[in-house]
């Protein structure tokens, strides 16, 4: 996964292995000017109005090679939740109002480009390939550590065998977020995980006295690996957003007072 400048000023970073537009925002390059927000906001309700946000959504989609009306980008619940969407979703989230709730969602429209938002929950992008190579469907998923436990990775991969994939042709970017460097949970949450994915999480956390650091990245890769993705073809971004505050929002470092990332695909 490779760190970008874009012309514009706004560093993302890039997966080759999607073969597709796509990436990961940081926080540097936009237009936000709050101590908190500066300077890649890009999600209302953080502080910056809305015409801040959405100049900051033009600057990263230009960069990224998206058109910014493309981008849908819904309200998220923590789920596991992952829709079909079509064109009409087009624009929902940031030019259009949605009725819609979820925390991934998987098209074969190239109108559309996908994204979620995030500061420390663990993107997730996935492409599609036909016989040919190309690129024919998408989808994008939210995992945070509820979503993780909710095997969302697992719903994207399923979302997109339903339209025409075969698992040995998806592709998968697994983008920053918090490393189990910082990830300190107590044993509620710990259970919660274990509960639903048992020994996969198991063999992706440590303990340390009554403290549980669960690797939330490794386990959403076991769990695309588990349903057919090939380990190969499989990129992670090694940054954690709680670690390099410099350049990521990060919830749980910042006491909640934060801008928020975006993560975008498009199969153009």
């Amino acid at each position: 996964m490779r760190l970008i400048t874009a012309e514009n000023g706004v560093q993302y970073l890039h997966s080759d292995i999607l073969g597709c537009p796509n990436g990961f925002s940081t926080r540097v390059g936009g237009v936000s000017t709050l101590d908190h927000t500066a300077s890649l906001n890009l999600a209302r309700g953080r502080g910056d109005d809305d015409e801040t946000v959405l100049e900051n959504l033009k600057l990263f989609a230009d960069a990224v090679g998206v058109d910014p009306e493309s981008v849908v980008s819904l309200p998220q619940i923590h789920s596991s939740k992952v829709l079909i969407l079509d064109g009409s979703a087009r624009g929902q989230g940031y030019f259009l109002p949605s009725d819609l709730e979820c925390d991934g969602y998987a098209t074969l429209s190239r109108s559309l480009s996908p994204a979620v938002k995030t500061a420390d929950c663990v993107p997730i992008l996935l492409s599609a390939r036909d016989a040919a190579g190309n690129v024919f469907a998408v989808s994008v998923l939210h995992a945070g550590w509820r979503g993780t436990a909710g095997n969302i990775a697992t719903r994207g991969v399923e979302a997109l065998v339903s339209l025409g994939a075969t698992t040995d042709r998806i592709c998968a970017a697994i983008g920053p977020s918090i490393g189990q460097c910082c990830f300190e949970v107590d044993l509620d949450c710990y259970d919660a995980l274990c509960s639903g994915l048992g020994e996969t999480v198991e063999l992706n956390t440590c303990r340390k006295g009554e403290k549980f650091y669960p690797d939330l990245k490794s386990i959403n890769r076991d769990l695309l690996v588990q349903c057919g993705v090939k380990r190969e073809n499989i990129d992670i971004s090694e940054l954690c957003t709680a670690c390099r505050t410099d350049i990521f929002y990060s919830h749980r470092r910042s006491g909640g007072s934060r801008g928020t990332l975006l993560s975008v695909i498009s199969i153009n």
